[in-house]
C-alpha cells in the first residue's frame, strides 16, 4: 500500500506566492517596453504565463514523483551528456551570444545553461552518493571534475554569472560530502584563474568589475599611457556604459522609499532603466512596493533556503540529502547574486531573478527543480 506523503505547505505556498507576484510585477515592468517595440502590452507577460503553466505542471509532476527514480546511472549520465551536447550545439548555432536555441517556426527559444543547473545537480548527487566512501580518490575526482568542468567551462564562455552559480553549487556539494581541504584549495585556485581568464576575455566584464571598485576610474588615470592594463581597460571603456543600469536601479530604490510608489507607478520603467523586466526587475519591485516589497522577496528566498536545508539535514538517504542541498544552493545563490548586483553590492552579472525576471527557460527549470526539492522535503515527514 502506497504511503500518502504530506505536502511541505510552507515551501509550496511560498513558491506559488513568488510566481504569482512575478507575473504581476512583470506586467508592470514590461508593458511600456512592449509598446515601444510595437507589441501588445501583454506580450512579455503572456509568454511568461505560458512558461509558468508549463513550469507549474512540471513542478507538480516532479513533486509527486519519487526523487529516488533519479538515482540511476542512466538518468545521471544521460542528463550531463545531453547538457554537454546542447551547450556545444548552442555555442555554434547562436554565433552572437552562444546562449539560445531558437525554434523559429514556434517562436520559442531555449537556454541550455538553465537546463544545466538541475542536470548537473542530479549528476553530482548521484555521483557523490555512489562514490561517498572514496570521495578523495582520483577515481572519483577526475570523472567528476571532467564532467562538471566541461559544463561549467562551456557555460562560462557566454554566461559567467551562471557558471559561477554552478561552480559554487558543485563546490558546496563536494565539501559537504567530505572533500579534503587540499582539494578544495586546489579547486578554488583553479576556479580563480578561470574566473580571471573568462573576465579578461570580454571587455565589458572587465569594465563591470573595475567600475564597481573604482567608479570614476581614478586609478586608471594614474597608470602610464603605455601600460598594458590601461590600454586594455581603455579598450573596454569604449564598448558601452555597463554601469548605467546599476545607477538607474539605485534611483528606483530611492524613489520607492519604505512603502513604494504603488503597483504600476514606476517611473524608471519608462525606458530610464532599459529592459527593466529582465535582470533588473528587482529595481522595479523596490520602486513600486518599496522596502517592504523588497524585503518580502528576500524573505521568500530565505524560506526556500530554510526548507531546503531542512530537507538536506532530515532526508532519509544520502542521495536525497545531496539532491536537496544542490537544488537549494542553485536557486538561492542565483537569487542572492541577482539581488546584490541590482542593489549595487556586487558588480552586475547579468543573471535573472528566479521566478520573477522575464525568461521562460529560467522559470521552467527553477520550478522543475523546486518540484524535486518538494518531493525530497515530503519524504522527511
Amino acid at each position: 500500500m502506497a504511503v500518502q506523503l504530506k505536502t511541505d505547505r510552507v515551501l509550496f505556498y511560498t513558491v506559488l506566492i513568488i510566481v504569482m507576484f512575478g507575473i504581476v510585477i512583470l506586467y508592470s515592468a514590461s508593458s511600456v517596453m512592449a509598446q515601444t517595440k510595437h507589441l501588445s502590452e501583454w506580450y512579455f507577460v503572456g509568454r511568461q504565463f505560458v512558461w509558468m503553466v508549463l513550469g507549474v505542471g512540471a513542478m507538480l509532476y516532479l513533486k509527486n514523483t519519487d526523487y529516488r527514480r533519479l538515482q540511476s546511472t542512466t538518468v545521471a549520465f544521460s542528463a550531463v551528456g545531453c547538457m554537454i551536447v546542447l551547450l556545444g550545439i548552442v555555442y555554434f548555432l547562436d554565433s552572437g551570444h552562444h546562449r539560445w536555441l531558437r525554434f523559429g517556426a514556434l517562436g520559442l527559444q531555449l537556454q541550455p545553461s538553465e537546463l544545466a543547473k538541475p542536470a548537473l545537480v542530479i549528476f553530482l548527487a548521484f555521483f557523490v552518493t555512489w562514490r561517498a566512501r572514496a570521495i578523495n580518490t582520483r577515481y572519483t575526482l577526475l570523472p567528476a571534475a571532467l564532467a562538471g568542468g566541461v559544463i561549467i567551462v562551456i557555460v562560462a564562455l557566454a554566461d559567467l554569472g551562471t557558471a559561477v552559480v554552478l561552480g559554487v553549487t558543485a563546490t558546496v556539494m563536494f565539501f559537504v560530502a567530505g572533500l579534503h581541504w587540499r582539494y578544495c584549495a586546489a579547486a578554488g585556485a583553479l576556479a580563480s584563474i578561470a574566473f580571471v581568464a573568462f573576465t579578461l576575455k570580454e571587455p565589458y566584464r572587465v569594465k563591470r568589475i573595475w567600475g564597481f571598485f573604482d567608479p570614476k576610474y581614478t586609478y586608471l588615470e594614474k597608470l602610464p599611457e603605455d601600460n598594458w592594463i590601461r590600454r586594455y581597460l581603455q579598450k573596454s571603456l569604449t564598448t558601452k556604459d555597463t554601469s548605467y543600469q546599476a545607477e538607474m536601479s539605485k534611483v528606483a530604490f530611492g524613489s520607492g522609499g519604505v512603502f513604494g510608489a504603488g503597483l504600476g507607478e514606476s517611473r524608471q520603467k519608462l525606458l530610464y532603466l532599459p529592459e527593466a523586466h529582465t535582470d533588473f526587475i528587482l529595481a522595479i519591485i523596490g520602486e513600486e512596493t518599496g522596502l517592504i516589497g523588497t524585503v518580502g522577496v528576500l524573505a521568500c528566498f530565505l524560506i526556500i533556503f530554510w526548507r531546503g536545508l531542512r530537507a538536506t539535514v532530515l532526508a532519509p538517504d544520502e542521495f536525497g540529502r545531496y539532491l536537496a542541498l544542490g537544488l537549494t544552493i542553485v536557486i538561492v545563490v542565483q537569487g542572492l547574486m541577482n539581488m546584490t548586483s541590482v542593489l549595487g553590492l556586487m558588480p552586475t552579472k547579468g543573471i535573472p531573478l528566479p521566478m520573477i525576471s522575464s525568461g521562460g527557460s529560467s522559470l521552467l527549470c527553477t520550478l522543475a527543480s523546486l518540484g524535486i526539492l518538494m518531493n525530497v522535503s515530503e519524504h522527511v515527514g
